[in-house]
Formats: structure tokens, sequence, C-alpha cells
């Protein structure tokens, strides 16, 4: 944060009388709307520094003081935030026709009117073009048929890691680094037949894994050209520029497969191997296929590694928690693989899954759009606003959930939440139109690899470390990460 604290007082000091100006305009065209309240902005940057490193959580103490929807002025652009479930309802439901859209950061590539139409996740409207990708994947990929097709594939890549475990026994692992390329390989197949890298030679896949993340962080950066309109497409900050960078790195990876499936099909694309196969034979060109890709390969590697690695985190911080689970999944499950079909019936291990998606939400803000101007919780919210929905703070709302900083599993046994968006003190994967469709893989991938994890093993910290004493800090971004490494070693278990 210190460069662009830098950055933005070198253009207050620069520009001053030019923002100014443009405030003044602003507040009079703002003067007889009642804005929900919020922290006072500084002149000129607003209220940009009070987001700090971890603006998730700036905005939930702004929200206990000023109340469940706040509004800040981030240099001449309004942002309006929802922290409460009753504003997650009256944002993902009953306005989620207007406010439904994304503001698309200028940093992305999605900003480009060209790009823009390629993408699930990040396209600024739910227009039929998006409605088609929509279907495609949730057709596809995300089917109860097609997640029971994908069983037997993620069985194997599960296998592998845990096959290679067996080689680390007594060594210390990095239990994220192997879960990423486990998954990026399981995805991989399922786009292009094909596995990207090895277990064994994580260069590529740590490199990837990397770029994405990086990818991630870029996206979430506060941005000048977001926060002033005057400054649009500069690139101040060399944002758009490193983001690009990163994109042509992910493409390069495959567009050497592309080409030889277009060159080898020549045509003939009847018999669907793989998601590419469908994508060829719908038309779809290089850039529609690589930034489809993109999506799908950053929303199921990057948001299920950080789920796993932080509920391995709170297994091995509670230990009482952690034997409750390895007892279910021992007298469970028989046999050399462990199933996907099996895990579902696991109930501890599905209530640690649902309380790891509570405490450490991947998504921590889900920022939407008002695409006309609308009233919300009694405030009228101008059009072209951005509107946030804080799923952190909502999902650690002591009013919603006892004790909600503790994680317990025992909260959602017996429990009717649900991953499905209808309960919204519980939104791990949003609401409405907006909703992940990826939920069905997350929720059947996630139980198996760590049921597979503490079925073949026991697990230990570094000697040199208390489970007490682990670094718990988050590292924000689109998806919210552990900021340090988990370190584990591995023991396997004797059978």
């Amino acid at each position: 944060m210190d460069h662009i604290q830098t950055l933005l007082f070198s253009i207050a000091l620069l520009l001053p009388f030019l923002f100014v100006f443009l405030k003044y305009f602003k507040s009079q065209s703002q003067q007889h709307t009642l804005l929900p309240p919020g922290p006072k902005p500084w002149p000129i940057i607003g209220n940009i520094l009070h987001l700090g490193k971890n603006p998730h959580a700036s905005l939930a103490q702004f929200a206990q003081l000023h109340g469940p929807l706040i509004s800040l002025q981030l240099g001449s652009q309004l942002l309006v935030v929802g922290s409460t479930p009753a504003a997650a309802t009256e944002i993902l439901k009953t306005h989620d026709r207007i406010l439904a859209s994304r503001l698309v950061p200028h940093s992305t590539h999605v900003k480009q009117p060209e790009f823009n139409k390629f993408s699930v996740v990040w396209a600024s409207e739910c227009n039929d073009e998006w409605r088609n990708l929509r279907t495609l994947c949730r057709n596809e990929l995300f089917s109860v048929k097609a997640i029971e097709s994908q069983a037997t594939l993620k069985e194997n890549k599960v296998r592998e890691l845990v096959k290679l475990l067996r080689t680390k026994e007594g060594k210390v692992v990095k239990i994220g680094e192997l879960v990423f390329i486990t998954l990026l390989n399981t995805l991989s197949t399922l786009f292009f037949s094909k596995d990207f890298t090895s277990l064994e030679d994580d260069g590529f896949g740590g490199g990837m894994k990397e770029t994405i993340r990086r990818l991630m962080e870029i996206g979430s950066t506060p941005n000048l050209d977001d926060y002033y309109s005057i400054l649009s497409g500069w690139d101040l900050q060399g944002l758009h520029k490193n983001f690009m960078e990163c994109v042509k790195r992910l493409f390069a990876s495959w567009d050497v497969i592309i080409k030889e499936k277009r060159e080898s099909k020549k045509g003939n694309f009847m018999n669907h191997g793989d998601l590419l196969d469908v994508l060829l034979s719908n038309g779809f060109n290089n850039d529609q296929i690589n930034y489809l890709l993109l999506d799908l390969f950053i929303a199921g590697t990057d948001t299920s590694t950080s789920t796993i690695e932080w509920l391995m985190t709170e297994l091995i911080r509670n230990r009482e928690i952690m034997g409750k689970i390895s007892e279910e999944i021992v007298n469970e499950i028989n046999g050399d693989t462990v199933r996907q079909s099996e895990v579902s019936h696991l109930s501890y291990l599905n209530a640690c899954v649902k309380e790891t998606l509570r405490l450490h939400c991947p998504i921590p803000i889900i920022p939407h759009h008002a695409t006309e101007t609308c009233d919300l919780m009694g405030y009228t919210i101008p059009k072209g606003t951005p509107v946030w929905v804080n799923i952190w703070a909502i999902t650690r709302d002591p009013t919603s959930w006892e004790n909600p900083l503790t994680f317990d599993p025992n909260r959602f046994l017996n429990s009717d939440l649900d991953f499905h968006g209808n309960y919204f003190e519980y939104l791990p994967f949003g609401s409405g139109r907006r909703m992940c469709p990826g939920v069905p893989f997350a929720t059947k991938t996630i139980p198996l690899v760590i049921a597979s994890l503490i079925y073949w093993f026991d697990w230990s910290l570094p000697l040199d470390m208390c489970p007490t004493k682990l670094d718990m800090n988050e590292k924000f971004g689109i998806t919210l990460q552990k900021e340090q490494p988990l370190l584990l070693v591995p023991k396997v278990r004797k059978r």
C-alpha cells in the first residue's frame, strides 16, 4: 500500500484544483440525494486510504459504526457496501435485476468491450451472451451428470497426490502448493485431456499458481483509474499492463494445445472428449476459448485451494476436531481409494467444510453495480454506483452467529444452511443471478481432497512450530488467501 499512498498524494499535489472542481460539481448533483451514512471523506481522495490493507475488515468496522448499509467516497467514485444479511437480501434478491451487473476494474482484460463478452465471471452485463456461457458451463461441467462423470478423474488425481505425499513422509511440505497442482491437473484434464504439470516437478505448477494469484491481486489492487473518471485509460500504476502480461503468460500455456486440436480434428468435433472439443464444436474462436478458460482456471483452482489450506490449518489448531473428523473418515471409508460418492455421507467432514467457508470465505467481497437509480433500505442509490456485499462481515456477524470468530463445525450439524444462496447469513458462493456456477464442483472436490489427506496420513507441524501460534493473517485479494503458507509434515497411517 505504500507505493499507492505515495502515488495518491502525488496526484493530489499535481491536480488539486481539478479534483476540487470535480468534487464540487459531484456534490452539487448529489446534494438532494439521500445516501447511506459512512465515514467522513478527506478532501480530494475521499475514503481511499480508509480501506487499508484489508478492505473487507475495514468496511466491516465502518458498518459497526454507521449501520448495515454504508457509503464511501473513493476519489470521484461513490461506493455503497452492504454488510448484514438484511442488506444482502436487498442487494442480491429484492433488487437483483438492477444490481446484478459488475463494475469491471480498469486493470482487467474484461474492461475492453471485445473481451468482456467472453467472460462468465466478470462480464459487466447479464446479457444473452453471458447466459449462453453460463448454460454451456453448467451443462458441460457443473450438472449432476457432469459431476458424476468427473468422479473417477478426481479420485485418480487425488490418488496421485497421496502417492507423492507417501514419498514425503517426515518431510515438510507446502500443502497448498501440492493441492493447487492437483486441482490444476484435474481441470486441465477436463479441459484439454492432459496434465499441465507433474507433482514431482512443481516448477511450472508453482509458477502458474503465482501467476493466477498475481492476477487476483492486481484485480483487487486500488486503482486510480477506477477512482477518478478523468484518469480512465491512463493506467498510471501499470496495473492493466501487468494484468495482461500475466494473462498472456497463461494463454501461452495452452495455445499450442488449441492449435494442435484444431488441426487434428479438421472441423470434426462430434466426439466430445473434453471441454475444448465442446468449445470448438460450438464455433468458439481462440479469444473466446482463452478468456473463458482463464475464468474457469482461476475460479476452479484458487478458491478451492485456499479453502482446503484454511481447513487444514484449523484442524491442526483444533486437535479435538481433527480427532472427530479422522474417526468419522476411518470408520466410514474402506479400500484403497476415497470415493467422491462416499464423502457426501460424512456429516462431520462436510460440517467442517461449511464452517471453513463461513469463517474463511474464499470471496470476501462480491462487487455489483447499479444499472438504474434505485431505493435500497430507504436510501437512494444513484445509477452507476458500485454496490458491494461484504460476505466476510456477514459470516462473522454476531447477531447471526454465536461466537462467530470460533471455528465450530457443530453449528452446521443438523442445520438446514446450504450453499445455494437462499440463506443470506451464509453466502460463501453468493446468491442471485451472479451466484458462482461452480458450486457443485467445489462442494464435491474439497471434501474429497480433505478426506483423502486425513484417511491416509497423520499430520503435524514442523518441530519448531506451535499450533496455537500459527499465523492466521489473511492476504486480501479477489480470493482471501492465507498470508503465510501452511507447512505440514505427513506421516503415513498404518492400516
